[in-house]
């Protein structure tokens, strides 16, 4: 009698034995290899080849020209932590860790016209450079240190690990900071009928008016990270002239929340971040809903809030219900940022990765920023989402660094926005008596060294310091000699020249022919001055 037919897969185990150890070994490693290539987007060597920044701006931009060109960091190479080298791994280090420094915020609380409370986190200057967090010294109102502003993204407040960075980083180069934190965010809690959105922006004027107002000498800035990128940009689109920042930069803004409604569901891996999102706003919520049930319930579906499995269903069950909205899509229609862009006033540096994985390049508003001669954008190939770690150590966020230089940069520079009153603004404020009003415009930025190069770099702390307060006394003793340090109404009573100004074109425009004679003497005396000093 014949042998049973051995089995087939017998066969093939037997076969497999037969294959040595190492060839399996080699097989998982380009398995992995390839996993990471694909899947997690692992991009060792990309920095090296195109790591280059590419900057986005106006042929005619006084911005670049007269600041940005100035930037080391923004015209040299972005590379990432080689064991961080993928959008996803920085994105998720950020969120998980991200090596923040220590230090200790000083809170004050704000309280909105509507009853709303806000979180204002300090971090000043003399606090980073005397390192004692019993010692912080109160800002007076004669300070002339800038104000940096800064906006949280959707779920974060000022513990998070890259505003830490972000804080720590900007008052140790002589700024003071502080992060405006979302309403109920913060450990705070609601206190009024209104919550904030991605398209919110009435917490940040009425936060830059009281600001402006606490420390009329101190110029304001703003930095603005993920959606509060996109309320910031949003709200200088709504703004306009009438702001009272100097510059702003925008950090990962989404620009365009419908564009990224359908990205961020497109496929498994942003399904994931989208996920991640929600369970974020969902505690929010029932935080929220646990302390004011009672009075809140109407505002919002919360057992459709407990069901959300995206960031679209809880815009649809909470955000729709207290804002008004009639569809989601209309919201996130109304309050992207992107049909603002034109609007922008101020000098604005943008900042966003190719591979962003929360926010799409699909959503950047490449042409309209080009047009508008205010902004400047700044792409890199990648950084993930509010990441762009570099260094073996991943100590430091590339980011900002480009925001810290650009921002001293302006602070010194003539291209700073300067608030623009309407005539009715101007005269209450001239009938108040105070005489404190003139002073509010008076720029009193950080000093910086400009190499031959035309490159900056930070001057000593003291030396900037010493410098700014002999600056405001020379304003105040009517002397002509600080340039683009003083406001118009301040120039106009340290001399009188404009009385004669006003008094020869009186002249010129009702007398041509003594105006004529006039202009034919000057003239003539002034040729040998011009002379000399050519």
């Amino acid at each position: 009698m014949d042998d049973p037919m051995p089995s087939p897969y017998a066969l093939l185990f037997e076969a497999l034995w037969l294959i040595p150890i190492r060839h399996y070994l080699y097989a998982l490693i380009l398995i992995w290899t390839v996993f990471f290539y694909k899947f997690v987007e692992f991009h060792f060597l990309g920095e090296y080849f195109r790591g280059r920044v590419n900057l986005i701006y106006n042929p005619d931009s006084p911005i670049y020209h007269g600041v940005v060109s100035r930037c080391r960091t923004l015209h040299s190479r972005y590379v990432a932590t080689p064991w961080l080298a993928s959008p996803h791994l920085q994105t998720c280090f950020l969120n998980f860790h991200g090596l923040p420094p220590v230090f200790t915020y000083t809170r004050k609380l704000f309280r909105a016209s509507d009853g709303g409370t806000i979180a204002l986190d300090w971090l000043t200057n003399s606090h980073v450079v005397d390192g004692d967090p019993h010692n912080q010294k109160e800002i007076s109102k004669e300070d002339t240190t800038p104000i940096a502003v800064v906006i949280p993204g959707l779920t974060s407040d000022s513990s998070s690990a890259y505003l830490k960075h972000l804080a720590y980083n900007t008052a140790k180069s002589g700024w003071n900071v502080v992060v405006s934190n979302h309403r109920g965010l913060g450990g705070v809690s609601v206190t009024s009928d209104c919550f904030y959105n991605a398209g919110w922006t009435e917490d940040v004027r009425v936060v830059l008016d009281h600001l402006q107002h606490e420390f009329p000498m101190a110029p304001l800035f703003a930095i603005g990270t993920s959606i509060g990128a996109n309320i910031l940009v949003k709200y200088l689109g709504e703004e306009g002239e009438k702001t009272p920042l100097r510059g702003a930069v925008a950090i990962c803004s989404p620009w365009d929340l419908l564009i990224g409604d359908r990205f961020i569901s497109r496929k498994f891996k942003q399904r994931l971040y989208d996920r991640a999102l929600t369970i974020g706003l969902q505690g929010y919520a029932q935080f929220f809903n646990c302390r004011h049930e009672p009075q809140y319930t109407r505002l919002a579906n919360w057992e459709g809030i407990k069901k959300s499995r995206s960031i679209r269903d809880f815009d649809n069950h909470a955000t729709c219900h207290v804002g008004k909205f009639e569809t989601v899509d209309t919201f996130y229609r109304k309050s992207s940022s992107t049909q603002y862009v034109g609007n922008v006033a101020v000098p604005l540096l943008c900042i966003s990765a190719l591979d962003d994985p929360l926010c799409t390049k699909e959503a950047i508003p490449w042409e309209e920023c080009r047009a508008n001669k205010n902004i400047v954008l700044a792409t890199t190939n990648h950084g993930g989402h509010l990441a762009f770690f570099e260094g073996l150590t991943a100590s430091s966020l590339w980011w900002v660094r480009a925001t810290n230089e650009f921002l001293g940069a302006l602070s010194c520079s003539r291209y700073m926005h300067i608030q623009k009153f309407n005539l009715v603004q101007i005269q209450e404020s001239g009938s108040s008596g105070s005489g404190k009003q003139d002073e509010t415009s008076i720029n009193q930025g950080p000093y910086l060294n400009i190499a031959e190069d035309g490159l900056v770099a930070a001057a000593n702390l003291e030396e900037n310091t010493t410098r700014s307060k002999e600056a405001t006394l020379v304003l105040n003793q009517r002397g002509p000699k600080v340039k683009d340090k003083r406001s118009f109404n301040v120039l106009c009573r340290q001399t009188k020249r404009s009385i004669w100004l006003l008094g020869y074109i009186g002249m010129v425009t009702g007398f041509p022919l003594v105006g004529m004679l006039m202009n034919y003497l000057f003239r003539k005396k002034q040729r040998p001055i011009t002379a000399s000093k050519s």
